[in-house]
């Protein structure tokens, strides 16, 4: 079942009813659902989709394209070259309107440099003169952004649209396993990162405990080797990458502490970082109200699944792979409710955009901060702050999954905590909790006008 993406799919056939040629790069890391979107989309429609294959020949792949002209027939006659299999594909699209997909489209243009030029060259010189479609799709974030968008490619400017696609946001992950309570549920988009590969290995006949162990802790699951699967399918030399996904894992956040964690020199770990963010496992972040190039510039782990396996799987491989994945998930479950500290900050940062409108102001940027409070003589770290570009006003947000509620000293403490910020004029407050406030917080907070106080079970109702 296909389950979200409407606003992907409408794009795509808003492009698509134009009378005219239309180029849509499609792009975003591994298992985000490029494919199904795409195949999604041609389902109904006249279509060449030709999948590159990774480390594949440019002969092996004319191979394959050649296959998917003439519909999977294996009594197809072989292109020699990209220029010809092209020139075929315009002498279709002349008669009739036609999606030309190319999906892993890195892999194939990594096989031959001059694929790049001769598709720009039939661009210009054919299809433009068609309404064929073209969907070039692609997990590698910086190919796609450089090669294909970039101002540099040969292709910059024929594109008519593009599409990056991200994670789900939760109302929609939710829907993978509607029966579950929203705070297993909240427990399921976290552990997946919200990857719709990951999010339909859930089962709603399962508690969620039971589809946790059943994907990370059984030896033969899908999700027990899947980081190490991911990482050996993208780079040369997997082993550093794992380490230095380690190091980010164990704490490290800086390329200083990483270095150190994994014995290589800075210059090294920051060019395998680089790989990393282009991948989309690795992000890096400046405090919010920071210029780019922030010192405090730090590194964090972007992919929820990642994060989740390098804590608690990845310690106990040896323990699962003799079937004691059962005592393993006993052991490290209660770590889980710390574990979805950070998923429920960015889940109050994606429950702020949904209420975008009915907020006091409209906000341009939304970020953690950290950093040294002059006042208070301390290190401190605020979970976000929304805030205007003229930085003349800002919520600052408290997001606390707990198991307890939220007490008025809470409120006081965040209160405090930003007064260093003397720039903005106007200041308000937002606090989320898991299960609610206490009595004293809630009276403290109905005598003010510049706090709110939001319980996990309020959000995400009728913000659609």
């Amino acid at each position: 079942m296909f389950i979200g993406r409407q606003k992907e799919l409408e794009a795509l056939s808003k492009q698509y009813e134009k009378d005219e040629f239309t180029f849509i790069p499609v792009y975003g890391r591994r298992r985000v659902g490029k494919t199904q979107l795409i195949e999604e989309f041609i389902c109904d429609k006249k279509s060449i989709f030709f999948t590159a294959v990774n480390k594949g020949t440019y002969k092996s792949n004319m191979e394959l394209l050649s296959k998917a002209i003439y519909d999977g027939s294996e009594a197809a006659p072989v292109y020699n070259s990209f220029y010809d299999a092209l020139d075929g594909i315009s002498r279709v699209a002349e008669k009739e309107k036609l999606v030309f997909v190319i999906d892993e489209f890195p892999y194939f243009a990594q096989s031959d440099e001059s694929i790049i030029s001769i598709l720009q060259q039939f661009i210009d010189l054919n299809f433009l003169k068609t309404n064929m479609m073209l969907i070039l799709a692609g997990s590698s974030l910086s190919f796609m952004e450089n090669q294909v968008l970039g101002y540099q490619s040969p292709l910059y400017g024929r594109r008519t649209g593009q599409i990056k696609l991200l994670p789900m946001d939760f109302q929609t992950a939710r829907q993978f396993a509607p029966n579950l309570s929203k705070l297993d549920q909240a427990v399921m988009y976290g552990v997946t990162g919200a990857i719709p590969k990951y999010l339909t290995l859930f089962s709603d006949s399962l508690s969620l405990d039971e589809n946790i162990k059943g994907q990370y802790f059984d030896r033969n699951a899908y999700l027990f080797e899947e980081p190490e699967n991911l990482l050996k399918q993208e780079f040369k030399e997997p082993a550093l990458y794992q380490a230095i996904i380690t190091a980010i894992a164990a704490g490290g956040s800086q390329i200083k502490d990483i270095k150190g964690k994994v014995g290589e020199e800075s210059s090294t770990v920051a060019t395998y970082m680089k790989s990393l963010l282009d991948t989309g496992i690795v992000r890096k972040e400046i405090p919010a109200t920071d210029k780019p190039g922030s010192r405090k510039t730090i590194y964090r782990l972007e992919d929820g699944m990642f994060r989740f396996w390098y804590r608690f799987v990845y310690p106990n491989v040896s323990l699962i792979a003799l079937d004691k994945g059962d005592m393993v998930f006993n052991r490290v479950n209660p770590g889980i409710n710390d574990f979805m500290g950070e998923v429920f900050e960015k889940l109050c940062i994606e429950y702020m955009w949904s209420i975008y409108d009915n907020l006091p102001f409209a906000f341009q940027n939304i970020n953690r901060w950290w950093g040294n409070n002059p006042d208070l003589k301390s290190q401190m770290e605020i979970d976000f702050i929304a805030y205007d570009n003229d930085e003349s006003q800002a919520v600052f947000g408290e997001c606390k999954w707990r198991n307890e509620q939220l007490d008025k000293a809470t409120i006081e403490m965040l209160i405090e905590k930003c007064q260093m910020f003397k720039s903005f004029k106007q200041k308000y407050y937002y606090l989320f909790s898991k299960i609610g406030f206490t009595s004293g917080a809630r009276e403290f907070a109905m005598k003010r006008n510049d706090i709110r106080l939001i319980e996990f079970n309020e959000m995400f109702e009728n913000t659609e």
